[in-house]
């Protein structure tokens, strides 16, 4: 096993872990501990090169600092990738080698089930490290995050069709949902309950015939998701979409979704914001996975109770930073971030 520090300038630590042996190649990124331990999910998914995974990682573990600040988590931001595609080329060897280096982090990170992950996968990694969560089995365990998270990105649905349109009922208007992974998956069950509309598209074909046969979904090409007509536009699949090239695209009113770091750039929330379209800070409203983990890391008790009322809270903040971001006439991110920094700074002082 080789741990190589990586130097990065905002990170509290970075480090490329490599085990031949096993055929692992990934990285491990602690943004922040500043309000706790890190804790982030650990992901595996084909990258183009290990830059583009570093980038990734290094994106989504500040995004989660963001994201357990905004739940008022004691936790601090991080996150682990794989390089590798997860159907073809992951192994227990794979699994229990980077349970390895998640415990020579000494418990300044925890890791969780994210993309390419199952809750099958971290009982493998729970027999190297200690390190752990979203199992499925034990007395504190939190299983599938992502129903929980589901159901936080459903509460940011209706937060801003109440902001938009002036009602927090779904009936009858038409969400466009990008990824039909389990989070995807869940809140298009969720959605359909509440007899909205549903246009959806996946990289698996499968995936998207489910959904069509499910819950009556219209089907579109990938690359048609962008420009199809709906009232609010659900991403759920890989982050970095909303862009200079995409957002023109876009035809709804409102953005809401689960996926990660859906902003490119900074400037993007501007960009969303000058074409009259509202978006839920993503950091807020998929933080209920989170919230499911943290349960599981803290040793809440009563998790369920628990993390309902977390939940709640959650959906409380997202409608001060909608309603904050109206009466200012800034965008939502700008709000959002705010109230992040306030959050560290108090704790800090």
């Amino acid at each position: 096993m080789q741990i190589t520090p990586v130097e990065t300038a905002e990170h509290e630590e970075v480090y490329r872990v490599e085990d031949r042996e096993a055929g692992l190649v990934g990285f491990i990124a602690v943004h922040s501990t500043a309000l706790g331990p890190a804790a982030g999910g650990l992901r595996m998914r084909v990258y183009r090169s290990e830059d583009e995974a570093l980038g990734d990682v290094l994106r989504l573990s500040r995004g989660m600092t963001f994201k357990n600040a905004a739940a008022d988590l004691p936790l601090g931001g991080g996150k682990a990738v794989i390089l590798g595609d997860p159907a073809r080329d992951k192994t227990p060897e794979l699994l229990r080698a980077m349970g390895r280096a998640v415990e020579t982090l000494s418990g300044r990170y925890w890791t969780a089930e994210d993309m390419g992950m199952t809750t099958a996968d971290m009982a493998v990694l729970a027999e190297t490290t200690a390190y752990v969560a979203g199992l499925a089995g034990g007395a504190f365990a939190s299983g599938d995050p992502s129903p929980v998270t589901a159901r936080g990105v459903f509460n940011a649905v209706r937060r801003v069709a109440q902001h938009r349109f002036g009602r927090a009922d779904l009936d009858g208007l038409t969400v466009s949902v990008q990824g039909l992974g389990n989070v995807g998956r869940h809140l298009c069950a969720l959605l359909h309950g509440e007899g909205a509309r549903l246009i959806v598209t996946d990289i698996d074909p499968a995936r998207v015939a489910g959904a069509v046969a499910e819950w009556s979904a219209e089907a579109v090409a990938e690359s048609e998701i962008y420009s199809a007509g709906a009232d609010i536009f659900a991403p759920c699949a890989i982050g970095g979409i909303l862009n200079e090239g995409t957002i023109p695209e876009l035809r709804v009113s409102a953005v809401a979704g689960g996926a990660n770091n859906q902003l490119a750039t900074p400037e993007d929330g501007a960009r969303l914001a000058a074409r009259g379209i509202l978006y839920a800070p993503d950091f807020v409203a998929n933080g209920g996975g989170i919230i499911n983990v943290a349960a599981e890391i803290l040793k809440i008790a009563d998790r369920q109770s628990w993390v309902a009322a977390k939940l709640d809270a959650l959906d409380g903040t997202m409608e001060a930073i909608l309603s904050a971001a109206a009466a200012e006439g800034v965008g939502p991110n700008a709000v959002a971030e705010r109230i992040v920094a306030e959050r560290m700074r108090r704790v800090a002082a």
